[in-house]
């Protein structure tokens, strides 16, 4: 695989434009497929969509902190933009910065879960919102009794749950819970809700409890398992909604390792995998090589490969985008 290894910092407009007009040359990677281009939003790069072009545009941002995060941006062609979770308070700043040239207006942002790294930036927004507009916020929320008793620890995921509370309180802007079939359209684009929080499920608690989001228009489907677990994707093959994972993209669930099984992967059958993984994840690195760490990334990109999968969207090597 040839990845786009030189990171796009999101430190400020004008040098996102300068790094965008000299791309870092395309190196060697990590064998077996093609990886995604780093392009701009149409505001950011001049660009205007046509009434020809893709319904949507999608964007995978990468990690502005050493962790692992998950932060999605969609733009349909008529300039209304989405956002799918958004990272870790360190992320908010360059995630500011990303949709600022889109606007400033959000029409719908889905949170998938409330752990730190997918719903602090948020927080983050939500408490100092500035010039930024929110339509709605649109989430399937454990209680905080729930919480506190499945996921007790760390206690991080449960103050990540309180201050979420807090900041939407605060910011006055709506938030709106899915319900499970749901349909959402906005601007030719159609979100369904797969999945809703699933109380009943109390090992990998939060995870088990991700929102399902399956994104399409006339020319692709994504979907988005958040942090999936197994039996919250077993509950998801039982159920009426199976033969909606069928989708062009996966993101892979829980940041590409733990999260949903093969076997959930072959219903998916993508032809293009989106993985929201800094490299240390990616190469299953805790210090000393490839490898070396406790994670399962090398076998679920082995899966990937058995499934004839040869596109990989991967966040470590930078900002990545899909028409």
């Amino acid at each position: 695989m040839k990845h786009i290894f030189k990171r796009l910092t999101l430190t400020g407009l004008l040098k996102v434009i300068v790094l965008t007009m000299i791309q870092a040359a395309l190196l060697a990677g990590c064998g077996g497929g093609a990886v995604g281009k780093r392009v701009l939003p149409a505001k950011m790069s001049g660009k205007k969509a046509s009434a020809e072009s893709a319904h949507f545009s999608l964007w995978q941002l990468p990690s502005q902190t050493r962790s692992q995060m998950m932060s999605y941006v969609l733009s349909t062609r008529g300039g209304k933009v989405m956002v799918i979770d958004g990272g870790n308070r360190g992320d908010a700043p360059g995630l500011r910065e990303f949709l600022e040239p889109l606007g400033n207006r959000i029409h719908a942002w889905f949170l998938s879960h409330p752990h730190p790294d997918h719903v602090d930036a948020l927080t983050a927004i939500l408490q100092e919102p500035g010039a930024m507009e929110i339509d709605v916020i649109y989430a399937s929320l454990p209680d905080e009794d729930w919480v506190a008793k499945h996921e007790p620890k760390p206690p991080t995921h449960l103050e990540s749950v309180r201050a979420f509370h807090r900041a939407v309180q605060k910011s006055g802007f709506k938030l709106m819970e899915p319900l499970v079939g749901q349909e959402i359209r906005i601007d030719g684009v159609l979100i369904e809700i797969l999945g809703v929080k699933n109380p009943e499920i109390t090992s990998n608690a939060i995870n088990n409890s991700s929102l399902v989001l399956r994104v399409s228009d006339a020319k692709k489907s994504v979907l988005f398992p958040g942090d999936l677990g197994v039996e919250g994707g077993q509950k998801l093959l039982e159920s009426a909604f199976r033969n909606r994972l069928r989708a062009d993209y996966i993101q892979m669930s829980h940041h590409g390792q733990r999260g949903v099984d093969l076997d959930f992967y072959r219903v998916v059958s993508p032809t293009a995998c989106l993985w929201p993984t800094p490299q240390w994840l990616w190469e299953n690195d805790s210090g000393n090589g490839p490898g070396s760490g406790p994670w399962e990334t090398l076998t679920v990109r082995k899966w990937m490969r058995e499934l004839g999968v040869q596109t990989h969207y991967v966040s470590a090597f930078g900002l990545q985008h899909i028409e």
